[in-house]
């Protein structure tokens, strides 16, 4: 069960990206004038919200995978990370469709997306990535993807090269929760009980 959450987290994300990518010009849409992305989001509401559902969902599964993870401190890291996220997306199906002004979009932005969605996102999701790399190993390829994804705390900072690094964090990360997947599943040690263990023997 671990694994499979691991991979639908990895692929929703991805998926949802894609999809966002397609039908919103997300996120480079975020540069815009506050009026041009609110007629962005019109011109397609429907799939932007589902496509943000679904990357909401995706982040959301860090709560039952940190639980199944069953290390200190991860269930509550794994939340916060996961909630903050939810609250930043879920701006879009559930607030954006009823904001005319721009300034109030504006606003509703920056504090539920750039500050808690993002900035708090970001932080936290990088932490947990840290944390579980210290109980299950892949280092290699955990450290630099939560390093990648912490540098977007300075996005907003307006810090060239900021956003495509995290971007390429992000990338990096949904390769490491796959390979993680393989890591944890069951057959992969000879006590499930006792992945942490074999996997930092394997590190």
């Amino acid at each position: 069960m671990l694994s499979l959450l691991l991979v639908a987290g990895a692929l929703g994300a991805n998926l949802a990206f894609v999809g966002l990518g397609v039908v919103f010009n997300y996120p480079d849409v975020l540069a815009k004038p506050a009026p041009e992305v609110l007629i962005a989001f019109n011109d397609n509401q429907l799939a932007v919200s589902a496509l943000f559902v679904l990357l909401a969902a995706s982040a959301a599964l860090l709560i039952p995978i940190s639980k199944r993870l069953d290390r200190p401190g991860l269930t509550a890291l794994g939340t916060a990370a996961a909630l903050v996220q939810v609250i930043g997306l879920m701006r879009w199906p559930l607030i954006v469709p009823f904001i005319d002004d721009p300034d109030t979009f504006t606003a509703v932005s920056t504090v539920l997306g750039t500050v808690i969605g993002e900035t708090l996102g970001y932080a936290l999701t990088a932490i947990w990535t840290v944390r579980v790399a210290h109980y299950y190993g892949l280092k290699f390829l955990a450290y630099p993807a939560a390093g990648l994804v912490a540098l977007g705390v300075l996005i907003p900072l307006g810090v060239p090269g900021t956003d495509m690094a995290n971007f390429i964090g992000y990338i990096l990360y949904t390769v490491w929760l796959v390979v993680l997947a393989v890591r944890v599943r069951p057959s992969a040690a000879k006590n499930p009980l006792d992945s942490g263990a074999w996997a930092a023997r394997q590190s």
